[in-house]
């Protein structure tokens, strides 16, 4: 097979690399994937009752950028969904990221923006140096706070306590001086009207495109004609694990 480009992955970055060069430039692409389907982590599928499953948890796009809106708006409407989180804190159903109205419900008290933002000053542990996700919390918010809401829900998501985790990890906390009980400010936001697959699928409903699944993209390379590779999978794998197997969890 003849192909100006060979891309690996048929995830976000995959699917839209490939239309991206079909369209513009009209030129052959092949893409692969090691899965049976596209769409990578936000693959989703209608189960026997009719509903859309997202097979690899929940995705909700979300972006500032009209532009890439606009783009995907050619292959997709969208539901509207705003996502919205609730933490169960002393018994009481909180929002999350900590605003107003979390600090209101948890403490039984009313606060304005500014005392809020005095409460956490007053609060807060003052470190000379930031050495782990434990530090940002604690120099940010405080004991209490990093304790009700922040130290087991991190040790539950990344196996690992907050001062084992590297401080990048919650570096910009979002807390907020106000009632916006959104979990994304962007100013777009939602999940594809009938599915992030549907929307690839329509992606890469292209001529110039052909789609391989079940496919490494090593197990074809030196068959396949191509002028250039665009790799989109995991970067460890891509270096033969050189510095060994890197430990994804978001």
């Amino acid at each position: 097979m003849k192909v100006d480009f060979l891309i690996a992955g048929a995830g976000f970055a995959g699917c839209t690399l490939a239309e991206r060069i079909a369209t513009q430039f009209d030129k052959k692409v092949l893409l692969v994937d090691t899965r049976n389907h596209i769409g990578g982590n936000t693959y989703d599928y209608y189960n026997e009752d009719g509903l859309l499953i997202q097979k690899y948890g929940p995705h909700i796009f979300h972006s500032n950028l009209k532009d890439v809106w606009d783009y995907l708006c050619r292959f997709t409407e969208w539901n509207g969904y705003v996502h919205r989180v609730i933490a169960v804190v002393r018994g009481k159903e909180v929002s999350l990221p900590i605003n107003l109205d979390t600090m209101e419900r948890l403490y039984e008290r009313k606060f304005t923006s500014e005392e809020l933002e005095k409460y956490f000053e007053q609060h807060r542990v003052k470190l000379d140096r930031i050495k782990n996700s434990r530090d940002v919390v604690v120099s940010q918010v405080g004991e209490e706070l990093y304790d009700l809401f922040f130290k087991n829900y991190t040790k539950k998501q990344w196996g690992i306590y907050p001062d084992e985790l590297d401080p990048e990890v919650t570096k910009r906390l979002p807390v907020r001086f106000n009632r916006d009980t959104r979990y994304f400010t962007d100013r777009y936001q939602g999940i594809p009207k009938h599915g992030f697959t549907r929307m690839f699928e329509r992606m890469i409903d292209n001529k110039n495109i052909h789609l391989l699944l079940k496919t490494d993209y090593r197990e074809i390379i030196d068959s396949v004609d191509y002028n250039k590779l665009i790799y989109t999978g995991p970067i460890d794998y891509y270096f033969d694990y050189m510095f060994g197997e890197l430990p994804y969890r978001s």
